[in-house]
Formats: structure tokens, sequence, C-alpha cells
């Protein structure tokens, strides 16, 4: 799958880049808030996105729910060390296809994009 990452701390983009890459994913793109991912989702066209909540100016909740709301059958996995229920929910409701908690093992990362990307038969 061609994948793009979207966290504002740039060694978390690099250690899901290699875990995606090692698994044989391509990533095509990544950026550092939900203002970026918006835009660039758009000029990329990824087959998925994992995406961070917590960044500066747009979070990824609000990222989340204007991608969904222009490509509603793009899969997002959103990866936060927020693991608070409020925020689960709140991503689920935007539309988010899992939730990953930092700190994460490869296989949880892994599985979570593996099984959004079949949901929409990637």
């Amino acid at each position: 799958m061609k994948i793009m990452v979207v966290d504002d701390l740039e060694f978390m983009r690099s250690l899901i880049k290699d875990i995606l890459e090692s698994a044989g994913h391509t990533v095509i793109g990544e950026a550092g808030n939900g203002r970026d991912a918006l835009l660039l989702s758009k000029v990329w066209k990824p087959d998925l996105i994992v995406m961070d909540i917590t960044m500066p100016r747009m979070n990824g909740l609000e990222a989340l729910k204007k991608i969904k709301n222009t490509n509603n059958r793009l899969p997002v996995v959103m990866c936060s060390s927020l693991g608070d229920y409020d925020k689960i929910l709140e991503a689920i409701r935007y539309g988010a296809d899992d939730y990953v908690v930092k700190p994460f093992k490869k296989e949880r990362l892994l599985t979570a994009v593996r099984k959004a990307g079949e949901r929409y038969g990637l």
C-alpha cells in the first residue's frame, strides 16, 4: 500500500516509516501537522494515512474529519499517545478505521494498517 505518515515528531515519522516499509508498504510522503496532511493527501493520493492526534496548526482529529468529508473511502489509522477513551471515541466518530496507542508494538501498527486496508479492498 502507498501510505502517508503524519506526526509532528520527525523521529516518530521515521519509526513508523521504517516499520511500514519493512512490511513491504511504500511511504509516499510525510507531514508534520494536520493542515499539511489535508493538503498533501489530495496531491499524493495515498491508499491509507497513519496520523497522530496532537499536532500544531491543525490537530489530527480535525484533519481526520476534513479528510473523511472529502474522501470517506480513504482509510485512516490514528496513532497517538493520548490513550483516553474520549479521544478514541471522537476519532471513531469522525471515521478513523483504527486507533493505535503509543508506545505501540510493531505488530499492532501493522495489524491496524492491514485491517483498515482490507476493509477498503486494498
